[in-house]
């Protein structure tokens, strides 16, 4: 049995058509418009459960990088103030040499004795050392000063800073670098100056401090031949310090290398997300292009077929 098409169908028919024509080339605006081929759901229920995914990385990747480019500046910092540590024990070192010589007289060791007051001091400033406004050799506790001076002035003499007696914060600051690895990122005030002696009296450590103080008390004694016996320990404690660095180098080299592999992922994951999401311009204009000839060509023949009206068919 034939079906009769009446003008209602043909006409219900031809506006069905257009407006599928139509969300055609809205959907091709879209695109062109905002340079995605995503731009809800619905236009790819697969693609965008990879582009959440992509982003989602991305997110936890780049702060990862901020992660990295903290510790990494802390570290470079850390080292660059133990390398000024070194330094100055190393200006210690020549002065005990120098006061060792039994031929200078008492005014040339009081002399010697005021730059290590200078040392000392310096070196309590090193220990007090802040990175963005946090304490670098503190352990956690990076508001608080690991070597408080309280208000002393920068003349005092080092019995004045009993830096010696205490005991930095010895907990370590870690970052997350990737996802399940965390690394340390700074270094205890102890482990680079020594650790705290028990009593004012100890001989056998090899603080920095105890060492300075006890080098000052030396020199205003006129002890030259205890001041010898000093540069052995002097030694001891600055290849300490030789090490921490190292260690702190060892880190930053791995750090960086975390970087150079972090800033691989990240345009690993921006490519795959872009061949998800992005449009492909070219071929998206000329498909609207297409699109809006077919539309006018849909304009056109419906044109034809509603042009009938009653006056034709009373004619």
């Amino acid at each position: 049995m034939s079906l009769r098409v009446t003008q209602t169908m043909m006409n219900s028919q031809l506006l069905r058509n257009i407006t599928n024509n139509l969300g055609r080339m809205n959907t091709l605006q879209d695109q062109l418009s905002t340079g995605m081929k995503i731009n809800k759901p619905s236009d790819d229920p697969v693609g965008i459960t990879f582009s959440l995914r992509y982003r989602s990385e991305l997110q936890a990747n780049d702060q990862y990088i901020k992660n990295v480019d903290t510790s990494l500046s802390i570290l470079q910092y850390t080292d660059t103030t133990i390398g000024q540590a070194g330094d100055i024990m190393q200006r210690f070192r020549e002065l005990l040499v120098q006061g060792s010589n039994g031929a200078l007289e008492q005014t040339s060791l009081d002399s010697i004795n005021t730059e290590i007051s200078q040392l000392y001091n310096q070196m309590v400033e090193i220990g007090n050392s802040q990175f963005n406004g946090k304490q670098v050799f503190n352990g956690e506790q990076t508001g608080e000063k690991p070597y408080p001076t309280m208000g002393l002035t920068e003349a005092a003499v080092p019995p004045a800073v009993k830096a010696y007696n205490i005991t930095t914060d010895q907990a370590t600051v870690k970052y997350e670098l990737s996802a399940g690895m965390t690394m340390s990122a700074n270094i205890t005030g102890n482990e680079v100056f020594g650790e705290a002696i028990a009593s004012d009296a100890d001989t056998a450590s090899d603080n920095v401090f105890q060492l300075m103080r006890r080098a000052h008390e030396m020199f205003a004694a006129g002890n030259q031949e205890g001041v010898s016996e000093l540069i052995e320990q002097v030694d001891t404690r600055m290849n300490k310090m030789l090490t921490k660095r190292a260690e702190i180098g060892a880190r930053i080299n791995r750090v960086e290398i975390i970087q150079a592999r972090l800033e691989d992922i990240d345009v690993n994951l921006q490519t795959v997300k872009s061949k998800t999401e992005d449009a492909d311009m070219a071929e998206v204009i000329t498909n609207l292009k297409m699109e809006e000839n077919v539309y006018q060509a849909s304009l056109s023949v419906g044109a034809q077929l509603i042009r009938p009206s009653l006056v034709d068919f009373l004619r």
